[in-house]
């Protein structure tokens, strides 16, 4: 039938809620505390800075299951998401 047009999404519903998934503001957590950041994408520098860590601190993104986490570089850039995890390690500080 041509020029059959709906007047509404069918299941607006759903729409909204992968568009929630997928836009700002997303909650991200840093060392167990919660953050909402209004970015689509964020390098590891600014993850640590949102958190306060120092820039001498390792940035990692906690990964499901048994994989390895992952080491997030400063320059690296991470597609926001709600639910990513991730947390920071103190630099080394060997025969100290």
């Amino acid at each position: 039938m041509p020029g059959l047009r709906f007047a509404r999404p069918l299941f607006p519903e759903m729409r909204e809620e992968r568009m929630a998934d997928n836009h700002p503001p997303f909650t991200i957590h840093v060392d167990a505390q919660v953050f909402k950041v209004d970015k689509a994408t964020m390098n590891g520098a600014e993850i640590k800075a949102l958190a306060g860590k120092d820039a001498s601190y390792q940035l990692f993104e906690e990964l499901p299951g048994n994989e390895p986490d992952k080491l997030i570089p400063d320059n690296e850039s991470v597609t926001m998401k709600n639910g990513l995890h991730f947390y920071t390690v103190p630099p080394a500080t060997f025969g100290s």
